[in-house]
């Protein structure tokens, strides 16, 4: 079969032949990938900047994707820590990480909204106790799994929702998808009254936004919950010291580990079921697998669907 294939931390991923895959577990399928989203954690995974890559080659990247399985069915499929993931014509599930879908779904769109739509979804219903009526700033909200956490905060009941970025042409376009207001991190005060960071940036940006928002509140001493998902400015960030001690400031991370896989895959259904109703914006883009070199290091605001 053809598959995209990477051979060393620094070399692109190459389309090339590849052993057929075999099932082997209780619970797994050969299926067949439909498509699959070029996400940021796929990307990390491949070039050893996540601390889930192993090291071992060759791989095959994709971390999910939209596939058909032996019976004809359409499926949105999470792999575990593999070497063969779904950027191949076909690939191995577990049907525990998988979810049906309707016969109708657009495998494009599944493919391109589920991961960023995940990591906010996943990250509010599952790693703080959020409520209807809280505040929401969203750091790196031009991005697309930040365009999808301003959705996600108004359906789960946000009051408000403050989109940050480093580009006011570009963030202000996002009051169309429910964002109340737009700053960008030089006015990071006005969204210090906010419940909720969902960050998708972390680094030097987001340790420099701390202090000026906590300095700002209203109420110090009111929880601010401070939700690191996503590291695009960097994997480091020098929190002062102060920012810990001036307010009351809460930080947690959301990803794989900090969130058990059950508790991913207990979020699937509904995720799924809102991305194939249509209630959430997706911009999606879909490529020929074959042409996953060039498109590689694509770096546009729409997600990157590659089709086999």
């Amino acid at each position: 079969m053809r598959a995209a294939i990477i051979t060393a931390y620094n070399a692109p991923p190459v389309h090339g032949e590849h052993p057929e895959p075999t099932a082997q577990g209780e619970h797994e399928m050969v299926v067949d990938v439909l498509a699959a989203g070029l996400h940021h954690l796929t990307r990390a995974k491949a070039n050893g900047t996540h601390y889930s890559a192993t090291g071992v080659f060759p791989i095959v990247p994709g971390v999910d994707g939209v596939v058909r399985d032996p019976r004809g069915r359409l499926r949105y499929a999470a792999l575990d820590d593999t070497n063969l993931g779904t950027f191949a014509e076909r690939t191995v599930i577990d049907t525990r990480r998988s979810v049906l879908l309707p016969e109708d779904a657009d495998p494009v769109r599944i493919a391109a909204a589920m991961n960023p739509g995940m990591s906010s979804w996943v990250a509010l219903r599952r790693r703080i106790d959020f409520a209807e009526g809280q505040r929401v700033a969203i750091l790196g909200a031009t991005g697309s799994a930040g365009r999808m956490a301003i959705q996600i905060a108004k359906r789960f009941g946000a009051s408000q929702v403050i989109a940050v970025g480093r580009d006011a042409a570009r963030l202000k376009p996002l009051q169309d998808l429910g964002a109340d207001q737009t700053v960008t991190f030089d006015e990071i005060a006005a969204a210090a009254d906010v419940d909720v960071v969902v960050d998708f940036v972390w680094g030097t940006p987001a340790a420099g936004a701390m202090l000026p928002m906590l300095k700002a509140r209203t109420d110090r001493s009111t929880t601010l919950n401070w939700v690191q998902i996503g590291s695009i400015a960097g994997e480091a960030a020098p929190i002062p010291s102060a920012a810990l001690r001036a307010a009351r400031l809460r930080i947690v991370g959301s990803g794989i580990g900090s969130v058990s896989p059950r508790d991913f895959i207990a979020e699937l259904p509904e995720l799924a079921a809102a991305v194939t109703g249509g209630s959430l914006d997706v911009q999606a883009r879909p490529v020929p697998l074959a042409d996953i070199a060039q498109a590689w290091d694509d770096q546009s605001s729409e997600r990157l669907v590659f089709v086999p």
